[in-house]
């Protein structure tokens, strides 16, 4: 989610980011047009010729194509992540076939819902496409679901990478090496959050967070990172299916804070608009909030008349070093994007899957499984899937650095190094980009 942001559930449009968690769990996240959604569904599995998962011709297993799915959200409450993942993804698979495939073989891509809740939608969409045959899985996008089919998909032996899990707890989850993840643990996010609020000026810190495993791995790293730096920290934890936050708000007003931490998801509007109401908003006191605030969309969710609401608030989220060239490339692609948040770790999962299937010679999980770390560190760096296999196939190991940045895996098949935006809301409510840093255990 960890578990980068809200969205509204059924009248307000896309909202930017984050992702450790499902809105009953992470990001409760924000919701998409039913056309988009179609749209991105059908575009995802309109594939090759090649035969598709489950088909009674050749298999990934047996010497055929490698299938990839994605598993990501086209409804719920980070249904306005779905749209430009998934055409990560899509540009992936088309840039791999372009390429020559993996093996002899076009890449199958199939796909399907994760919806969010209790992850009813994610299973039965795990389900099918384990009973396809996939051999790799790109998601879930909410920590919180993916816990929900994390097991279910590497117990039957399929690899899986999310591009936006932030939760700490997948670091040292047991997944029998089969779970991977483009996006920074959170616990690499807390203290770049942290840092910026007491350059802010912030000493005594309340810090609103979801209950659920993003909000408190976010929680627990940001705190710890406050408090060695001196802050006074005063956290409440909330349900994000709340009617009302109004008591928790009002725990902040209680505790006399200078600064407060928002870690939320589509919530996060209602509580801004609740802190604004109590005299604990952006004009009264420092505000920061997480990866799932980062949208430019915000302040009119928070007040439609009013768009410097949120004027001098401030967001870390995940960032892409190599954005602009790869989101003119998928702007190109996918014209119907707006947003692009996770978008170039998505097209990286996909890619390292079938750099990984190349690298070990078949096109299956466990050839996935076994290279995937190899292919992103200690290698001759390459930037494009093409570059890379020319390298594989000359003998080389090789670097994977893609869309978002270098992956420099580690063992625990997560990226080593976290580059953060800063942001800051203006008076006109844009959403500009004050500095980016990074952070590293």
């Amino acid at each position: 989610m960890s578990k980068t942001l809200i969205a509204a559930v059924a009248v307000l449009a896309m909202l930017a980011a984050a992702c450790g968690n499902e809105p009953a769990d992470t990001a409760g996240e924000p919701t998409e047009t039913a056309t988009t959604e179609t749209a991105t569904t059908e575009a995802a599995t309109a594939t090759s010729d090649e035969p598709t998962a489950g088909s009674t011709e050749a298999t990934a297993e047996d010497g055929g194509p490698l299938t990839l799915a994605y598993l990501l959200p086209e409804t719920g409450q980070l249904a306005f992540l779905g749209p430009p993942i998934i055409g990560g993804f899509q540009l992936a698979i088309s840039q791999i076939n372009e390429a020559g495939g993996t093996n002899g073989f076009d890449v199958v891509a199939e796909g399907g819902d994760e919806g969010d809740g209790d992850g009813t939608i994610a299973n039965q969409t795990a389900d099918r496409l384990l009973a396809g045959g996939v051999d790799a899985i790109v998601g879930a996008a909410s920590s919180g679901i993916s816990l929900t089919i994390i097991d279910k998909v590497t117990g039957a032996g399929v690899a899986m990478c999310s591009p936006s899990n932030t939760s700490p707890t997948f670091t040292s989850y047991d997944d029998g090496g089969l779970y991977f993840r483009a996006a920074p643990t959170d616990a690499l996010q807390g203290p770049v959050l942290a840092e910026q609020i007491i350059a802010a000026g912030g000493t005594n810190v309340a810090i609103l967070a979801r209950a659920d495993d993003y909000g408190q791995g976010l929680l627990d790293a940001t705190t710890t990172a406050l408090e060695d730096a001196g802050a006074t920290v005063s956290a409440t934890t909330y349900d994000p299916m709340a009617q009302s936050f109004d008591a928790e708000v009002q725990q902040v007003v209680d505790a006399g804070a200078d600064s407060v931490a928002l870690i939320a998801f589509d919530e996060g509007a209602r509580i801004l608009s609740t802190m604004i109401e109590r005299g604990v908003g952006p004009a009264d006191v420092i505000v920061f909030g997480a990866d799932g605030l980062n949208s430019g969309d915000l302040p009119e969710l928070v007040a439609p008349d009013d768009a410097g609401v949120l004027s001098g608030m401030g967001v870390t989220a995940p960032a892409s070093s190599s954005s602009a060239d790869f989101q003119s490339t998928l702007e190109a692609f996918a014209p119907e994007l707006e947003d692009f948040g996770f978008a170039g770790e998505a097209y990286d999962c996909a890619i390292a899957f079938a750099l990984a299937a190349v690298a070990g010679g078949a096109n299956t999980s466990e050839a996935i499984a076994a290279n995937m770390v190899d292919v992103t560190v200690g290698g001759t760096v390459c930037t494009s899937f093409a570059e890379c296999v020319e390298l594989l196939e000359a003998g080389e190991d090789i670097d994977y650095d893609g869309a978002s940045g270098p992956m420099d895996f580690t063992d625990a098949g997560e990226p080593s190094v976290g580059t953060y935006d800063v942001k800051r809301f203006d008076d006109a409510g844009d959403l500009p980009t004050i500095e980016t840093v990074t952070s590293s255990r």
